[in-house]
């Protein structure tokens, strides 16, 4: 059975970092770096027969805006609908209905995000950042 729950206490915080310390977009984050991003987003673990298969995560103040970060899908579980589920459980949960602007960063699942009404930056050159590395 699948569920999908907000409970950060079920969270197999090992499990995530083990998959994000390989990604284009978490590469080296290491397991205390993730334990801090999970402290300060509202986190959304998606579990098979309770076992952790994927995760998401959404930094917000809950009225204004919210962004979203580090979806995955373990790759064992990919293709049977999951992240459709996870993506649903985020954009219907109560706690997030008041938010008024969604954001992302993705370069390969579009198609998904999509689906649930994301579309291109109506104004991309309004947008600014900066970015710090740590190398």
């Amino acid at each position: 059975m699948i569920t999908v729950s907000t409970d950060k206490s079920k969270l197999d915080v090992p499990f995530i970092q083990n998959f994000l310390k390989d990604v284009y977009w978490a590469a080296g984050r290491t397991i205390a770096e993730v334990q801090t991003t999970i402290d300060a987003s509202f986190c959304f673990g998606i579990y098979l027969d309770d076992q952790q298969i994927g995760f998401c995560r959404v930094i917000t103040d809950y009225v204004v805006f919210a962004y979203v970060m580090d979806v995955f899908i373990d790759e064992d579980h990919r293709g049977k609908g999951y992240s459709s589920i996870l993506i649903n459980a985020m954009m219907t949960e109560p706690k997030l209905q008041h938010v008024k602007i969604w954001r992302l960063a993705t370069s390969d699942a579009h198609f998904l995000y999509k689906k649930f009404g994301f579309t291109l930056l109506g104004h991309p050159e309004k947008m600014m950042e900066k970015i710090i590395s740590n190398k």
